[in-house]
């Protein structure tokens, strides 16, 4: 047996496989990894074109993370959350600098499911309210709280471990809008109007939306939306918390994904692009107002591993990295790149209906109609109805491409670090799986 195949059985064997069926798996063995190349053990070179799961925005390989974490466990691994270590209060003063508004306060986690459960139940804290509003196509983590505040279907499994008092609405995006962009931000507004008049906004702790909508298909808010939002809380009291996991950090060329809606939330969980997946590492930051409840009142969070020195280390080395190589800067100018080559591959491709980005955090929606819409494969679909997209996905592999690909979406969301010749090769890889689909569409 090859070392690959050996490595790969002994996973298979003694492992679990997130959101699979646990037979019939074939994944790929990493060897190692470098900007934005995979390398597996039989010396194929795999472009990361999802950046791992929207995560690895610096890139793969940075030495410079390796060096940070290294230094800082030389001089101490671990320290209780009571105890605290120079780089904690670095990192802390970093972000507050980074975010805007009062957003002065970090309360560190250890990924963005506990980001985002620490914001509920913070929210419900602060407010003495016991309800959060999210979206219906949205994803905020897999933990019971996370998956319960989630949209997304992968919450159905568990409907009946679901935590309480979570309420979603529909909200609608302009591709699948029939009447006219004019009307698309009155009636979202005005349906979650309605949604809080039923529930009654005095019992609402937090509305909870993502920055920029990711794995549920990129689907951008009608503009002015946010605002919206902002000053719906505003008059009920409530507060607006915003999921930047996977939009933050650069990923839609800002720090974070509200900023390119003008506004600023009372909370921001995150993760991902904090350490950009070299270490697992999440934050909550909360503004002043919330935190000075706190002066005399005891803040009912914790965690064993908050505040962890060598990920703080991690996360502070990597927003050294954002700035020193400008790659905010870059993700914005290879967003407008990849939105000029991806116009030319719509004209090539009869089953592209729509494609959506904000800098570097894309979906391309391949479709059966372009007239009607229809889907390649509907919203949750089963596994006879992925039929096309399956192969689709399996092109893209064959080809030496991994990215993200999901129902009837292919996610175009590369490290922050890639150049014009990266996106070149990459969409090149695109198109060629996309003429399975086009012998399909009508």
């Amino acid at each position: 047996m090859s070392e690959s195949k050996e490595i790969v059985q002994q996973n298979l064997d003694y492992t679990l496989f997130s959101w699979s069926k646990q037979k019939g798996q074939n994944p790929i063995a990493i060897k190692s990894a470098k900007g934005v190349y995979l390398y597996d053990y039989d010396g194929n070179r795999i472009i990361d074109f999802s950046s791992g799961l929207m995560n690895v925005n610096i890139g793969h390989g940075n030495q410079r993370i390796t060096n940070a974490v290294m230094n800082q466990m030389q001089e101490v691994s671990y320290v209780t959350p009571s105890c605290v270590t120079k780089v904690r209060g670095e990192l802390g003063k970093k972000l507050a600098e980074i975010c805007p508004g009062d957003l002065n306060k970090a309360f560190f986690t250890l990924c963005g499911a506990t980001s985002i459960e620490n914001g509920i139940k913070l929210a419900r804290l602060y407010t003495g309210r016991h309800k959060i509003l999210s979206r219906y196509q949205s994803y905020h983590g897999a933990s019971i709280g996370a998956i319960s505040a989630s949209g997304d279907p992968r919450r159905i499994p568990v409907d009946a471990q679901q935590a309480p008092n979570f309420v979603h609405f529909d909200l609608p995006y302009f591709y699948r809008w029939e009447y006219g962009e004019e009307n698309l931000l009155k009636e979202s507004v005005a349906q979650l109007e309605r949604m809080l008049a039923y529930e009654g906004p005095a019992t609402v702790a937090a509305i909870l939306l993502e920055g920029e909508s990711g794995s549920s298909g990129c689907l951008q808010y009608p503009v002015g939306y946010l605002k919206a939002v902002r000053e719906i809380c505003d008059k009920h009291g409530i507060l607006l918390i915003i999921d930047e996991v996977m939009s933050g950090f650069g990923r839609t060329g800002k720090w974070f994904g509200f900023e390119n809606h003008g506004i600023v939330p009372d909370m921001i969980a995150m993760a991902k692009g904090l350490t950009c997946g070299y270490l697992p590492f999440g934050c909550l930051m909360v503004s002043d107002k919330i935190a000075a409840k706190y002066d005399d009142t005891v803040l009912a969070l914790g965690l064993t591993y908050s505040a962890h020195p060598v990920s703080c280390a991690a996360a502070l080395e990597t927003l050294k990295i954002y700035e020193d190589e400008k790659l905010i800067e870059n993700a914005s100018a290879m967003g407008e790149y990849v939105r000029e080559r991806m116009n030319e591959l719509i004209q090539k491709h009869p089953s592209i209906g729509n494609f959506r980005t904000t800098g570097l955090l894309g979906c391309i929606e391949l479709v059966k109609n372009r007239t009607t819409k229809e889907p390649m494969a509907p919203f949750n679909a089963k596994p006879e109805e992925m039929t096309v997209m399956n192969k689709v996905a399996a092109k893209i592999r064959e080809l030496g491409m991994y990215t993200f690909v999901r129902w009837s979406y292919i996610f175009v969301a590369p490290p922050l670090c890639v150049t014009k010749a990266e996106i070149d090769e990459g969409l090149a890889i695109i198109s060629e799986a996309i003429k399975i689909a086009d012998e399909y569409a009508v």
